[in-house]
This record gives C-alpha cells, structure tokens and sequence, in this order.
C-alpha cells in the first residue's frame, strides 16, 4: 500500500497537470525524426522508459540499454529513449545529433523520441503521468533525479516499477521486473 505522503503525491500532480491518461498507451510522443508516434502501438509490449542523455556520466548505460533491447525485443519488450536537457544541459544536441551519436557510439536501434523535459510545468505529460503513478516514497519532490531515470511498464500500460538513474538496465532487480511483466 502506498504511503499517505506517496497518495498526496500523486493527487497533486494529478491535479496540476493537463494530461488525462489512464495508462502509457494514451499518450503520443514525438519521434527523434519528426514524427508523431501513438504509444499504444507499444499495447502487449513490456516498456523500458528512459530519459537520457549524451554527454552524462552515465551514457553508458547506452550498452545496456542496447543490450536488453538485442536480449528481449522478440520476447515483447520495448525500449525507449527520451533525450533531455535539464540536468546540467547534458544533452545540446539536435536530433540529427542525438540519433549520430547513438548510432555511431552505443548502435542504438531501439526507438528514440525527440528530446523532452521531464521535470517542472515544462514537462511532458508522460512523465507526469509517469512521475504520478509511481512517486518516490522518500522524496517530498517527485522529480525524475537525473538522467537515466528508468521505468518498467507492464503490457497493460501502467508503471510496474521505478529505478534510479545509477541502476543500471541490466541489473539484476530491472531484468527481474521485466522478465515478470513479460511472463504475465
């Protein structure tokens, strides 16, 4: 049961905010290419959400990342990256040069999404939506930490589980969550 301050939590920012989703799959996102991506093209899917950035110390969570992506696709999980620039303007580059830099540095092949805000009025809504269903039991702030922030999201489209940006895609609490969601 989630704690009373988690509750409020997840009130206030439900109420603060312009979205109205009952799971992932309502929202649309930009693609790193222009184009407008409907998520629940992902419905049935496992997804890996991650905020991420190029000139972090933890870009090489960029191999993992791949790597999960390589291991599960065929077993029905979805990887996606969200560039964003808000932790110490980690992330400058164009979407021509975020996709380069992926491509040519980590061989990203996963789905990458134009680049976002996951904190403040400015956010995107999907992170709201993501920020409110699974808030930070510790934290009287529910922002996203820093980059490379993860969430599981089983097939249904609701959030299974939050991790911290220096847990990496691989470890072994994120592979149990996954493997448990694909299971279902």
């Amino acid at each position: 049961m989630k704690s009373l301050t988690a509750l409020l939590l997840t009130l206030a920012v439900t109420m603060t905010s312009s979205f109205a989703a009952d799971t992932v799959h309502d929202f649309k996102m930009k693609s790193l290419k222009g184009k407008e991506v409907d998520l629940s093209a992902y419905k049935g899917k496992v997804l890996l959400i991650v905020n991420t950035a190029s000139k972090c110390g933890l870009t090489p969570q960029y191999t993992q990342l791949q790597e999960m992506h390589e291991q599960y696709k065929d077993k029905g999980l979805a990887v996606l990256g969200f560039p964003c620039n808000q932790f110490g303007r980690q992330e400058p580059g164009t979407s021509v040069e975020i996709s380069q830099f992926c491509v040519e540095n980590y061989g990203v092949e996963f789905d990458m999404f134009a680049k976002i805000d996951v904190n403040k009025d400015t956010a995107a809504d999907l992170y709201k939506y993501l920020k409110a269903e699974a808030p930070l039991e510790d934290s009287a702030k529910n922002d996203i930490r820093w980059n490379f922030e993860k969430f599981v999201v089983g097939k249904d489209g609701k959030v299974a589980g939050r991790f911290n940006p220096r847990v990496k895609p691989d470890a072994e609490e994120v592979v149990a969550l996954i493997q448990k969601e694909l299971a279902e």
